[in-house]
């Protein structure tokens, strides 16, 4: 054994672990899932604003609900859209004025959309897709969907599934040549537009 004094052993202290680096996420602002309603009955569509349009036409299928109507947006002038529960979809068809055209041919919505006997409800869960028919499928809005998680618009369950839902129809739609009717008639959900 050393023959050591007392006092004089260094008394051997943890240390202190080195320090984490945790990166910072800059979030877009975060809000809460646009909701919107589809009255059959009544022919009309309620924006996530509140304002109520008339629709031209509604057409019901077993696995779906079809909406053509004029808009007095801005930029576009007409919409068509197909709500699709099951896959958790709204497929739709902007006609852009001609000084606002954009290199698209489907935008998809990712949510929520409950059939009801007369009115019809959509909850948007951030995710979009943007189809180029035979050339891409692009993904848009993650970083709404996850600053909305965050500050607790959604929940991890309602984030999961949007996620889940938009994994599913960009691999669908891929595997049919990035062509949303095809993929959808693979489905048994043949869809046709005005």
């Amino acid at each position: 054994m050393e023959n050591v004094e007392p006092g004089t052993a260094e008394a051997s202290l943890p240390q202190p672990p080195a320090p984490i680096y945790v990166p910072t996420l800059d979030m877009v602002p975060a809000h809460r899932p646009k909701v919107e309603y589809f009255n059959v009955t009544e022919r009309t569509n309620t924006d996530p604003k509140g304002f109520v349009r008339p629709v031209e036409h509604y057409r019901l299928e077993p696995w779906g609900l079809y909406m053509a109507r004029t808009a007095d947006h801005m930029r576009f002038h007409y919409l068509e859209s197909w709500l699709i529960p099951d896959l958790g979809i709204r497929a739709s068809i902007f006609h852009f004025h001609p000084y606002h055209d954009r290199d698209q041919d489907h935008y998809i919505d990712i949510g929520d959309f409950t059939r009801g006997s007369d009115v019809w409800k959509a909850e948007d869960h951030y995710l979009d897709l943007v189809v180029r028919t035979g050339r891409d499928t692009e993904l848009l809005d993650v970083d709404e969907l996850i600053s909305a998680a965050a500050h607790g618009y959604i929940s991890p369950q309602t984030a999961n599934r949007a996620v889940q839902r938009a994994m599913a129809a960009v691999d669908g739609i891929a595997r049919h040549g990035h062509d949303v009717e095809a993929w959808l008639a693979s489905k048994g959900m043949p869809v046709s537009w005005r």
